[in-house]
């Protein structure tokens, strides 16, 4: 594993470093806005007073700081592949490029002792998993990785409160961050409540620090940032979009691994671009709270 030598630094000094996953660039946004706008979301992390380490695995070597000739290879190369922890060893063995999930890039930040995580949405369990057992990778990796995790809730297209018992079940704590409620993505409330509410970055930097003296900082802990109310999608586009894109996707027959790919671009096709504006400020919002987070849990560790 390689970390940035200005990510290495930070580290070393116990200054705040944020990381970023790398799957939205490659496979989440378009070609060439994608370039463009993975450096705001860096920026982001640098106006708010953290150093940011977006990860990716670069020619098979897996990168926590990626400096801008990596990072347009993430963004802009066809060879790029969506890679979860079970398939870091064999996209480092083959040397090939893989751009992270939640889960491959929470393993990897944690390795290299980072405590704070940005991204857009986790993932969690599918519909209909009952019959298909399809639940996202991020769900078992944050029940055993020291790590807080900034996130919009997760995708309305996911079984939101089946997501929410397993996160129960596996002992991974949710903050609601300025909330009572669990957001929804593109929605600011999901419909499900939360018993937990901190309203701000030193409140969960306090529970961070309780965690490590409790022994309970070997699971991860999801502060739950809602999209800001302007940028939320309109409720009602969205409903009648997620219905229509259920249904598309059972006559497709589309399963597995394409699902929510499937379902994303659907949105983003059926709402004129909107969805996508709604993620990309999301996730901007996200990464700026997650580096006041980084900053206040590096001042407590200072003190």
């Amino acid at each position: 594993m390689q970390v940035h030598p200005e990510v290495a630094s930070a580290l070393a000094a116990g200054r705040p470093v944020v990381a970023l996953e790398s799957t939205i660039i490659s496979h989440g946004l378009p070609r060439p806005a994608n370039l463009d706008i993975a450096r705001e979301i860096e920026q982001a992390v640098r106006d708010s007073g953290a150093v940011p380490a977006t990860i990716a695995v670069v020619d098979g070597r897996p990168r926590v700081g990626l400096d801008d000739e990596a990072l347009r290879v993430i963004a802009a190369s066809d060879d790029v592949v969506k890679v979860s922890v079970r398939d870091l060893a064999t996209i480092a063995a083959r040397k090939g490029n893989g751009a992270t999930t939640v889960a491959s890039t929470a393993h990897l930040a944690a390795r290299a002792g980072i405590a704070v995580f940005a991204t857009g949405g986790l993932g969690g369990v599918h519909r209909q998993a009952r019959e298909s057992w399809d639940e996202s990778a991020d769900l078992g990796t944050l029940s055993r990785t020291p790590i807080t995790v900034v996130c919009a809730g997760v995708k309305s297209i996911l079984d939101v409160a089946a997501t929410l018992e397993r996160l129960e079940t596996l002992n991974v704590g949710v903050l609601g961050y300025r909330t009572d409620a669990f957001p929804g993505f593109y929605l600011a409330d999901s419909g499900h409540r939360l018993d937990w509410r901190v309203d701000s970055a030193a409140e969960v930097a306090a529970v961070m620090r309780a965690r490590t003296e409790l022994g309970t900082d070997r699971f991860g802990l999801i502060v739950a940032n809602p999209i800001p109310a302007a940028d939320e999608l309109d409720r009602q586009l969205h409903d009648r979009t997620l219905a229509a894109g259920l249904t598309a996707l059972s006559r497709g027959g589309v399963t597995g691994k394409q699902v929510t790919p499937f379902l994303l671009e659907f949105f983003h096709r059926e709402t004129e671009g909107a969805s996508l504006r709604a993620n990309v400020r999301l996730v901007l919002n996200n990464a700026r709270v997650a580096a006041e987070i980084a900053v206040a849990y590096a001042a407590s560790a200072a003190g």
